[in-house]
C-alpha cells in the first residue's frame, strides 16, 4: 500500500483541505477541492447592474403579430388582458416540450403591432426560423436583430427600503421581472448606453448567481430543448403560464399535467460541496471553491454510500453552486403525503463522473427548495 500524499493546508482556510494536485483520492474516487481567488465573480452586489449578452432580440411587427403570438406562446395576449410591459413566457413544440424561455415586449411603434423577444443568444436564430416557418400567410416580418443593436439589462436593488427605477430616457421598452421575488428589472436599450441608475455594475456571471441562489433557470443550457416539460423547469412558478387561456402550441400535455399529472421533477438550487464535509443546512455561494468546473452537463445524481434509483441531473454551476432537475420524492420533503416518498432527513447525494484521466472523480450535492415555490403542488 502507498503511504498517504503529503496534505497542503491553505492559508487563513483552515477548514479546507488539498493535496498537492488540488484533488484526493479515496478508493479510486475523486474529489475536487480545487480553490482560486479569480475563476469565479465575487458575490453579486446588493444593488446593481449587467449586461446580458446571452440574451438576444427577435422583433416581429404587422397585423397579424399579436395572433400568432397568443397561438404559439404559454402566456395570455388575449383582447381583455392588458399588456403594456414585457412579460415572461414559453415557446413549446407540438409535444408540449420547451423549446424556448422567453420575455416578450410590447414596442411603441406607430400604430403598429410589435414585438420584442429576447431569448437564449445561441438560439435566436433557431427561433426566428422557427417563427417564419409557421408564419404561413400570416401578415407579419420577422427580423433577427444586430448584436448590439439593442441590448438586454437586468437592474435589481436588494432590501434597501428604496422603491420605483429612474425613467432611462432612451429606454426602448422595460418589465419587471417577476419569475422570483427580487429577482429586479428588464431593461431595452440602444447599443452602447448603459441603465441610468445609482447601482454597481456588474457581470453576467454575477446575475448568474444570483439566479442560481433564487433557483431560477433560463436559457437553453439550463432548461433542455425539446426534453424539459415547462412545470418540470418551473415556467408555471415563475408566471409563465396561463392556464385559462385558449388552444396554443403543446397546450395538451400542459393543461393535462395541471389538472390531472403531478411534477416530480423540478429544476431546484444545488449546493456543492466534498465528501469529507458535513452536509450544508443553507444555501451559500462561495466563489473560492471552484467544484462546479470539471463536472459535466446533466451527470447523473446518486444516493451517497447508497443504492438506488437516480436522484435527477446535474445542469449548471459556478463556484460551489447550481442548478439541477431533481427528483421531488427522493431529494425533498414537499411531495403530497398521499405520494409515495422516498426521502429521509439526512439523506445525502452525490455527482461521480470520469474525468479525462480515466479517474472517478465525485462531490456531494444538496437540493434546497427555493421559499417563493408553493409547499406542496
Amino acid at each position: 500500500m502507498k503511504p498517504p500524499r503529503p496534505i497542503l493546508r491553505l492559508p487563513n482556510r483552515p477548514n479546507l483541505v488539498c493535496h498537492n494536485s488540488a484533488i484526493y483520492r479515496v478508493a479510486q474516487r475523486t474529489v475536487c477541492c480545487s480553490y482560486s481567488t479569480s475563476s469565479n465573480p465575487p458575490p453579486p452586489p446588493h444593488a446593481g447592474y449587467a449586461l446580458l449578452p446571452s440574451r438576444r432580440l427577435v422583433s416581429l411587427s404587422g397585423p397579424d403579430s399579436t395572433h400568432f403570438l397568443q397561438g404559439a406562446i404559454t402566456a395570455n395576449l388575449a383582447p381583455n388582458t392588458s399588456r403594456t410591459s414585457g412579460f415572461y413566457a414559453a415557446f413549446l413544440n407540438a409535444q408540449g416540450r420547451l423549446l424556448n424561455d422567453v420575455f416578450i415586449y410590447p414596442e411603441n411603434t406607430s400604430g403598429t403591432e410589435s414585438w420584442l423577444i429576447e431569448v437564449d443568444a445561441k438560439d435566436a436564430e433557431r427561433l426566428a426560423k422557427h417563427i417564419k416557418r409557421y408564419k404561413l400567410r400570416a401578415k407579419f416580418n420577422v427580423k433577427l436583430l444586430d448584436e448590439g443593436e439593442r441590448n438586454i439589462w437586468s437592474l435589481w436593488r436588494d432590501g434597501d427600503g428604496r422603491t420605483g427605477w429612474t425613467p432611462h430616457a432612451l429606454t426602448i421598452v422595460c418589465c419587471e421581472d417577476n419569475r422570483a421575488p427580487g429577482m429586479g428589472r428588464r431593461l431595452i436599450l440602444p447599443g452602447g448606453k448603459k441603465p441610468e441608475e445609482d447601482l454597481e455594475e456588474t457581470t453576467e456571471e454575477s446575475y448568474r448567481v444570483r439566479r442560481f441562489l433564487k433557483g431560477v433557470p433560463e436559457g437553453q443550457d439550463e432548461l433542455i430543448r425539446e426534453a424539459a416539460l415547462p412545470q418540470e423547469s418551473n415556467v408555471d412558478y415563475m408566471g409563465g403560464i396561463d392556464y385559462r387561456k385558449g388552444c396554443y402550441v403543446g397546450q395538451e400535455l400542459t393543461i393535462r399535467t395541471h389538472h390531472t399529472g403531478v411534477v416530480r421533477k423540478r429544476i431546484l438550487p444545488v449546493m456543492l460541496y466534498g465528501t469529507n464535509e458535513a452536509m450544508p443546512t443553507t444555501l451559500e455561494y462561495s466563489p473560492e471553491k471552484d467544484l462546479a468546473r470539471a463536472i459535466p452537463k446533466e451527470t447523473s445524481i446518486g444516493r451517497f454510500e447508497k443504492r438506488g434509483r437516480s436522484a435527477g441531473k446535474y445542469l449548471t454551476g459556478v463556484g460551489n453552486i447550481g442548478l439541477g432537475l431533481c427528483r421531488l420524492e427522493i431529494m425533498t420533503d414537499t411531495m403530497a403525503q398521499e405520494e409515495a416518498s422516498g426521502y429521509k432527513e439526512g439523506d445525502e447525494f452525490k455527482l461521480e463522473w470520469q474525468a479525462e484521466g480515466g479517474d472517478v472523480e465525485m462531490v456531494k450535492v444538496k437540493a434546497f427548495v427555493p421559499p417563493w415555490h408553493p409547499a406542496k403542488q
